[in-house]
């Protein structure tokens, strides 16, 4: 016992910091969500759920106890060491999404965006989920320390010279580099295609940018540029363009046609909802019932009411995460939160907003109620992270 605790007593503070206490209120809140995204899961696939009702919500259930067992291990992770891990990370999803345009990349719907786990077997998964926050850690981790840096002089004496030194006056080399690794991981995205993976790509890394204190004019003109550059290529792809002009299609039995069934099963659940798995809609009327539309689902059973209050638990989620940045024991952890919160706040957002009709259709899931593994697994191991940078968010004491 002595001995334990002259070996508490030896520990460096950051150490001492690194062992600190989970966030509570961060962890219930996603606990939450969790249960109550496998339980619509479970009421949603009901009706056509695989080879039994409940498959998919097994399923679902066991990517869930998966996932919370990465989280709990990556939030007894010390996230400074995420540092060296960030460029790793990076380089293996790069690897991924090029293997993705290879034939052993999986093809569905029409996009070719999935991997087997083993290559040629095994259960599919998402590479793009992998690089969003490969890409957030990266930023940081470099982000991080460009106070630190030193301005690169060139010779003011030649015109090129004279445009280098401008060039990194204004801050166009720094943001280039960023710029450049993100195109590259966004051109190899469009490739799939995989528009809702490219514009989370793009929310994560202008967060990170955001507050790393870069210029804010060059980041309105790079948002400018990329939503130039996103609306020409949906105007220039048949099946984007489709789906944009599905909004406005009054008529249901034409592109609109999920819109307005989501639409439909919104309205049918009135104040208070038809009750815990009593939906319509689920039977084969609403595509995709329990995965991009479960949202319509949980206002038609749960009505107006459950569907704010769960909007309530998200929005509550949101702000606790940007409280654990805004108190973060240092800059790149700050960063991260703050990446990995946005990426969640933009992801409830547009799917809200797609299956209320306000936004296209984009294919963007609701985090932790629609049903996949890889994007499950995925925000659970954020949620690691974010876990992570909470134990080491100093007290007054360590003050």
């Amino acid at each position: 016992m002595a001995r334990r605790r002259r070996a508490k007593r030896d520990l460096l503070p950051h150490e001492l910091v690194a062992r600190g206490p989970i966030d509570l209120p961060y962890l219930m809140l996603l606990l939450l969500l969790l249960g109550m995204g496998v339980l619509m899961v479970m009421s949603a696939s009901y009706a056509g759920g695989g080879e039994t009702p409940l498959a998919m919500a097994l399923d679902q259930a066991k990517y869930a106890l998966g996932g919370l067992v990465i989280m709990y291990a990556i939030s007894r992770y010390d996230y400074q060491k995420l540092r060296f891990w960030s460029v790793v990370l990076l380089a293996v999803s790069f690897v991924l999404l090029v293997l993705v345009l290879t034939p052993l990349g999986v093809a569905r719907n029409g996009a070719q965006r999935w991997l087997r786990m083993l290559l040629f077997a095994g259960p599919t998964y998402q590479p793009s989920e992998i690089a969003k926050v490969a890409i957030i850690l990266f930023f940081a981790t470099s982000l991080s320390v460009r106070e630190s840096r030193k301005p690169r002089r060139f010779d003011r004496h030649t015109p090129l010279g004279s445009l280098g030194n401008w060039a990194e006056r204004v801050g166009l080399l720094e943001l280039g580099y960023y710029v450049g690794i993100l195109g590259i991981f966004a051109a190899l995205m469009l490739f799939e295609p995989h528009m809702s993976g490219t514009v989370l790509l793009f929310v994560g890394a202008a967060a990170v940018m955001f507050v790393s204190g870069i210029s804010l004019k060059l980041l309105f003109a790079l948002g400018g540029i990329a939503g130039v550059g996103i609306l020409g290529i949906i105007l220039l792809q048949p099946y984007m363009r489709a789906r944009l002009m599905g909004v406005f299609d009054t008529d249901i039995s034409q592109m609109g046609y999920q819109s307005k069934q989501s639409l439909l099963g919104i309205g049918s659940g009135g104040l208070l909802g038809l009750g815990l798995g009593n939906s319509r809609q689920k039977y084969q009327f609403l595509p995709e019932a329990e995965n991009d539309f479960i949202f319509s689902i949980v206002v038609e059973e749960l009505g107006f009411v459950g569907g704010i209050l769960i909007l309530a638990l998200f929005m509550m989620f949101v702000l606790r995460g940007y409280w654990i940045a805004l108190h973060a024991r240092d800059r790149f952890g700050a960063m991260t939160a703050v990446g990995i919160t946005t990426l969640f706040a933009v992801q409830v957002f547009l799917n809200v907003g797609v299956v209320t009709s306000l936004l296209p259709n984009t294919g963007i899931s609701l985090p932790f109620f629609s049903y996949g593994g890889t994007a499950l697994i995925m925000q659970l191991a954020q949620a690691g992270i974010m876990l992570s940078i909470s134990r080491q968010i100093p007290t007054p004491k360590q003050d």
